[in-house]
């Protein structure tokens, strides 16, 4: 009985780590493109244009909020929500930037991307195993 309850556990676990990962991740990924934000402050530049400049740097955050707060119900949202972003980068960009910025920042958001796409798998499993 012991076994059972093991296993029962592990997948308990594993269901919660499905589901929190993805998330997790893209709240910290939004923190860490913020920080991006900053760097329009300087001494000589007026602080009301500093904020306006602040605000429309975080436009990808906000994207990437809003792409969470709709994956956070539908898994799927976050999946293509994050390709297409990580597209729209390198389009932005014109393919022109150092390997090193894709891999910073396309690279977690396929990553976010993918744990969005095996939580919805592991949904779309449970409910048929729940159905049959």
């Amino acid at each position: 009985m012991t076994g059972l309850t093991e296993v029962l556990a592990m997948k308990q676990v594993r269901k919660k780590l499905l589901f929190w990962a993805p998330r997790i991740l893209c709240i910290l990924f939004a923190l860490f493109v913020s920080v991006f934000a900053f760097d329009v402050f300087s001494p000589d530049v007026p602080f009301g244009r500093a904020i306006t400049g602040f605000l429309v740097h975080l436009i990808p955050v906000y994207l990437l909020i809003g792409i969470l707060i709709l994956a956070w119900r539908w898994e799927w949202i976050g999946v293509v929500g994050t390709i297409i972003l990580s597209a729209l980068y390198i389009f932005m960009t014109k393919a022109s930037e150092h390997w090193l910025a894709y891999l910073s920042l396309i690279g977690p958001m396929l990553l976010i991307g993918l744990l969005f796409l095996f939580a919805r798998i592991a949904k779309v499993n449970s409910r048929l195993r729940k159905d049959s």
